[in-house]
């Protein structure tokens, strides 16, 4: 049987709740805590997943951290070259 997420099992120490609740709070802070939140987040959950049990708790406010967690989901870009030799003979 598989238990379904609930916010407190992915944000234990309620790092984003808290968020929630400052008023006032800016996007670079919300950054700053959403940092500290995956940087703690324990191995065994998926971080995509974790982030959607947030957004469907809180995502409803129009507030900063809704966007930063938002961010989070979306596909990180792909890294390409940025010069060296072969970048600027066009091998």
């Amino acid at each position: 049987m598989v238990r379904r997420m609930r916010a407190e099992d992915v944000d234990p120490r309620g790092l984003i709740r808290e968020a929630y609740a400052i008023e006032g709070i800016g996007a670079a802070e919300c950054r700053s805590i959403f940092l500290d939140w995956a940087l703690a987040l324990p191995e065994d959950i998926a971080p995509r997943a974790a982030i959607g049990v947030l957004l469907a708790t809180h995502g409803a406010a129009a507030h900063p951290m809704t966007r930063v967690l938002q961010d989070g989901l979306a596909e990180a870009p792909v890294p390409r070259r940025r010069g060296g030799r072969d970048g600027r003979l066009g091998s």
